[in-house]
């Protein structure tokens, strides 16, 4: 197992240094950049002619090294993630890139996780409730909810819930975690509730969507072994139903989505980004696209970043899930 692992984590590297490149190339796409934001800020808003304007933004991208071809910019900044740990400096948040993504990442890393661990457990129950009483009301019900948390767009979601609760329900409290008398509160169960109030609209819509794939893939895949000989070879035994269901058929009818497990966070997170930028949360999203907005390259790159590696993490973390499950595949993994 030690070594399965070992040899997925050397593969990883070099994908990651290739999507280092892609990264930084997509985030260095969009013309201009944050000495053309400083420029254009000079002028509508401090009243600077366009020659003092000019001067002032080419003097701060030749401090700052934005006048550089884009390769060495490229080999600067990996340059110091390898040698320092430095992400470089955010120009428009003015603080260390690190800084930026260890207030929002964390918040997002969270919200995502419970979204998936919600969308898991109710979508696979949920399946399994579908598959067992195949073409009943149940069945027929839960097949149009996994069909409506698959086909409607998430954002679309959102934009309808941030319409009833302000101009239907008065909820005036929309783009922060907490209300301003918990902002610096010491963590309790009021607290705790007041996060719930102001998060649970993203986790709703986040979780729709993975709790619909979910249970459309477990039913399907549950229908197809429920038919299979070894299953009716045990019922000839004279198991229960549920044994025949919980202990046969449920664990391999979950390979499928425990290698969905490799896209599962990656998703989550798109999810949670859609939704938390309609509702400005101070999540990954928000920041993401106010940084490509005014040429913020360092930030958007370690962002991006940092979203491609949970793709690579995730899809470790399933082939390791896949090995404890399938004893073939543990076989092969220890040859």
């Amino acid at each position: 197992m030690l070594r399965f692992l070992l040899m997925r984590i050397a593969c990883a590297i070099p994908v990651l240094a290739i999507l280092s490149v892609v990264t930084f190339a997509i985030s260095q796409a969009p013309p201009g950049n944050y000495a053309d934001y400083i420029r254009l800020q000079l002028i509508n808003q401090g009243g600077a002619s366009f020659a003092e304007a000019d001067a002032q933004a080419k003097a701060y991208s030749v401090e700052h090294g934005l006048d550089k071809p884009v390769p060495l910019q490229y080999l600067n900044w990996i340059g110091g993630i390898i040698t320092r740990g430095d992400f470089g400096h955010s120009l428009y948040y003015n603080k260390p890139v690190a800084d930026v993504v260890g207030e929002r990442l964390p918040r997002t890393l969270l919200l995502a996780l419970v979204c998936h661990l919600l969308a898991s457990v109710l979508g696979i129950g949920f399946g399994i409730w579908a598959a067992t009483r195949q073409y009943s009301w149940i069945d027929s019900t839960l097949s149009a909810i996994s069909f409506l948390g698959m086909t409607v767009p998430r954002f679309l979601m959102a934009l309808i819930i941030v319409y009833l609760l302000v101009f239907q329900f008065n909820v005036s409290e929309i783009g922060s975690f907490f209300s301003p008398q918990f902002g610096g509160a010491p963590w309790s169960w009021a607290k705790f509730v007041d996060l719930v109030r102001h998060v649970w609209p993203v986790v709703a819509i986040a979780t729709f969507g993975g709790l619909a794939y979910n249970m459309r893939v477990m039913r399907g895949n549950l229908l197809d072994t429920l038919n299979a000989q070894y299953v009716e070879t045990a019922r000839a035994k004279g198991l229960s139903g549920g044994a025949v269901v919980m202990r046969h058929a449920v664990p391999n009818a979950l390979h499928p989505l425990v290698m969905y497990q490799g896209v599962v966070l990656p998703y989550m997170l798109t999810g949670e980004i859609e939704t938390a930028i309609i509702f400005a949360l101070p999540t990954v999203g928000p920041a993401i696209v106010g940084s490509m907005a005014v040429g913020d390259v360092y930030v958007t790159a370690t962002f991006m970043m940092v979203l491609s590696a949970t793709l690579i993490v995730g899809n470790i973390i399933a082939d390791m899930l896949l090995v404890m499950l399938d004893p073939r595949v543990r076989q092969y993994a220890g040859s």
